[in-house]
């Protein structure tokens, strides 16, 4: 895993062992970032359920002004860590470790602006992705223009986005997965 394309263009990103995260291949990140550079310049990035930090390393190596990682897993904040420190990001990236959820509600408790792009890419098939946008939908995290990115197994439902006040503006397939673009509906 490498960073494909800015300031840390082609440096290679540690991960950690086994299966406790699935690092987003170069190929479907190059894709996925293709897509989102008009809206890196000079965006605020969080990247919730970060594993080894990759994709928010990349929004940050393309222009982001700052990048909020959230991870559970001590190996995988270990990881993230020395990414931002190897990439020389870390000046404008945060780590914050712990359950996401939560994570969600402190940093809405602590008057956090919004941001512009949200990321995550949770574990498959077990709903996090719509746990976390119940909680996000409610909080100043997010506001009109925020765009979230969901990386999902093919056969993720996201039929609860509109309950929620949320409309899908755009759907990638690949293989055996997908990333779904959500963002607050027009009512």
């Amino acid at each position: 895993m490498r960073v494909i394309a800015g300031t840390a263009k082609s440096l290679p990103l540690k991960t950690i062992e086994g299966t406790a995260t699935r690092p987003t291949t170069d190929r479907i990140k190059e894709t996925l970032f293709n897509m989102l550079n008009p809206y890196l310049p000079g965006c605020r990035f969080l990247d919730l359920f970060s594993g080894s930090g990759g994709i928010g390393i990349e929004a940050l190596s393309r222009g982001a002004a700052e990048a909020v990682f959230v991870e559970n897993n001590v190996a995988a904040l270990s990881c993230i860590r020395h990414n931002l420190d190897f990439t020389h990001l870390k000046d404008r990236a945060r780590v914050i470790g712990g359950d996401v959820l939560s994570v969600i509600r402190a940093l809405d408790a602590s008057e956090e602006d919004p941001f512009d792009l949200i990321f995550m890419d949770p574990p498959y098939e077990q709903k996090w992705e719509r746990r976390a946008a119940e909680i996000l939908v409610d909080t100043k995290l997010m506001n009109e223009d925020t765009l979230i990115v969901i990386e999902a197994s093919l056969g993720t439902d996201f039929s609860w986005t509109e309950p929620l006040g949320l409309e899908i503006a755009k759907e990638k397939k690949y293989k055996t997965n997908k990333h779904v673009w959500v963002r607050k509906g027009e009512g």
